[in-house]
Order: structure tokens, then C-alpha cells, then sequence
């Protein structure tokens, strides 16, 4: 069964301001492109037909600009939050009935990448009944040195110590309705969810060492535009 995806568009965009006043971050365009609109058609390029999208600030103009996703060759539904937003782990957990019991694919609306897609796919299709998620963990870049995660032999691990080698989250992830068995509806991150089931032995990861940027400020936008 192909998975269904879903794609986070409902932040503010503070660091991106004032670009973000009047536009949603997702909407704003690298070479003539909005960025969720790449994702959908890389999306349909790596056979999802099915995708869930969460609006939070000016969440009417994503609606209208993407409609039901017919022109991207997929279906979207939208996961309305209001405002504020329920930020990442919040707004998953508040689309769950749309997402369905199988894993799917998760994508920052912000993050601009070259990797295939398909590969998340395939590891949909193929978790591990034990997983709980799979990460695309990338080099850290200039403004995150620190990193996120610890990946170790194909898993994403708890660390030894403060000085062991971390990596970048990048957004690209597949993740299953049990990694939130335990949450409560309301706003809270993803990453302490990501992190307690690392330490169970529930996550597993890969590097990509391709293309990707956290489109996260107008200067990083100017130079991808560049």
C-alpha cells in the first residue's frame, strides 16, 4: 500500500519576517517555485497520491492556492488548526484520523532537498513492526552545529556523552500513529516524542549527504534564490 504524506505548513515563520506577514513560509518561492509546491510534485514523481496538509497562520491562502491538488497529481485534505498552531508534534497528532493506522511520511514545509522520496516510500511500506520512525538525518549546516540526533549502524540512538557526533534533523521523516499512543491533543514539539522512542530502541535513520536547506530566513532564502 502506498503511504499517505503530510506536509507541516502551519507556523508563523518568525526568523522569516517580513517576508511571512502577508505570505505563509510554505508559499514563498525558490526560482519561481513556492516550496510545498515542489513537495507535492515530488511527491506524486515517487507515487503518493494521498496528502494531508495543516494550516495554522494565513492557512486560507495555502487553500486556495493548492485546492484539492488535482493540478499536482495527488489528493489533499486539510487539517485546519486555527490559530496559534499546534506546532509539530500538536498538529500531527490533530491530523491523525486523516493520516489513517499505516506509517506516512512527514515533510517540514520549509525545507527545500534532493532526496528521493521513493526511498520513504519503500520504508513506509517496509517498517519494522518495532519502529516507530525512520529519520533523514543531514550534515549539520552553519547556523545548527550542534546537531540533532546520534545515528549509529542505521539507528538513531541515545548518546554516550555530550561530545558524541550528532546530526541535523531534516524534516524528512516517516513516523507511525504508535509513536503517539501516548500524546494528548494540544500544542507540544515532536522532537521529545522522537527522542523518547530513540531511547527505546524505536527509531531507525539514514544520512543524506545531497542537497537540503532549512529555507528557515530571508538571507538563506536570497541564496538559494542566488
Amino acid at each position: 500500500m502506498t503511504p499517505k504524506a503530510f506536509i507541516l505548513a502551519a507556523g508563523r515563520g518568525e526568523r522569516m519576517r517580513p517576508l511571512t506577514d502577508h505570505t505563509p513560509k510554505p508559499l514563498l518561492q525558490v526560482g519561481g517555485q513556492s516550496l510545498i509546491v515542489r513537495h507535492l510534485q515530488q511527491l506524486a514523481s515517487a507515487g503518493v497520491r494521498e496528502v494531508v496538509i495543516n494550516l495554522g497562520w494565513l492557512g486560507a491562502q495555502i487553500r486556495e492556492a493548492l485546492g484539492d491538488g488535482r493540478d499536482y497529481g495527488v489528493t489533499i485534505a486539510y487539517s485546519d488548526e486555527g490559530w496559534p498552531a499546534l506546532e509539530t508534534g500538536g498538529g500531527i497528532h490533530h491530523a491523525l484520523a486523516l493520516l489513517g493506522d499505516a506509517p506516512f511520511i512527514v515533510i517540514n514545509g520549509d525545507v527545500r532537498t534532493d532526496f528521493p522520496l521513493r526511498r520513504l516510500v519503500e520504508r513506509a511500506q517496509t517498517m519494522s513492526a518495532s519502529d516507530q520512525a525512520h529519520l533523514v538525518l543531514v550534515p549539520n549546516p552553519e547556523h545548527h552545529p550542534q546537531g540533532d540526533f546520534v545515528l549509529s549502524n542505521g539507528r538513531v540512538v541515545e548518546p554516550a556523552d555530550a561530545a558524541t557526533s550528532r546530526h541535523t534533523f531534516s524534516g524528512l521523516s516517516v513516523l507511525t500513529p504508535t509513536l503517539f499512543a501516548t500524546a494528548q491533543a494540544g500544542a507540544f514539539g515532536l522532537a521529545p516524542l522522537l527522542r523518547c522512542a530513540a531511547a527505546a530502541g524505536a527509531v531507525s535513520g539514514e544520512l543524506h549527504s545531497g542537497a537540503w536547506s532549512d529555507v528557515g530566513t530571508p538571507q538563506r532564502l536570497a541564496a538559494l534564490n542566488a
